[in-house]
């Protein structure tokens, strides 16, 4: 159970703090749902209490420095599918709500931003993709976020090995 006041990670929405735990009577049925409001647009979800993949903790120092090493390997196989398929690929991952796997999505869309021009809807999830972990590791460690966004442009500043 989770606190109200607590942060947490809701897959697909990014950061949000449970504001309440409310009882709701379906069909016949009572169920405990978080209310939950998402930090970056302010929109409020209800996410059910008993739901193991509902929402999870921010990510740890550990799991923070695992998002920065992949995002500093770049000797990977870039995919090179149809943009369709691609961006279904990387919006399975993004709904995990796995920092590493957003993180994934994040890298493969900078290399193969260096290889050809993004779709809109590319740059787009590229956009969200950073935005995602830019906000998780800001509230996280309490560090600015522009400062976080620095690191992770640095990431694909640096010439190739």
């Amino acid at each position: 159970m989770y606190e109200i006041g607590t942060y947490v990670v809701c897959p697909g929405h990014g950061v949000g703090q449970v504001l309440n735990l409310e009882e709701k009577d379906l069909g016949g049925e009572k169920k405990a749902f978080y209310i939950i409001k998402i930090i970056s647009n302010g929109m409020t979800i209800m996410v059910p209490s008993d739901k193991k993949d509902g929402i999870r903790e921010l990510v740890t120092d550990q799991e923070i420095n695992e998002v920065f090493e992949l995002l500093n390997t770049h000797d990977v196989k870039v995919d090179n599918s149809t943009w369709n398929r691609r961006h279904r690929d990387y919006l399975a991952k993004v709904k995990t709500g796995s920092l590493v796997e957003i993180a994934d999505v994040l890298r493969s869309l900078f290399l193969l931003k260096n290889m050809k021009k993004l779709s809109f809807g590319e740059r787009k999830m590229m956009d969200q993709c950073k935005d995602l972990i830019i906000k998780e590791i800001a509230i996280s460690t309490g560090e600015a976020e522009g400062s976080i966004g620095t690191k992770i442009e640095s990431c694909f500043d640096a010439p190739e090995a």
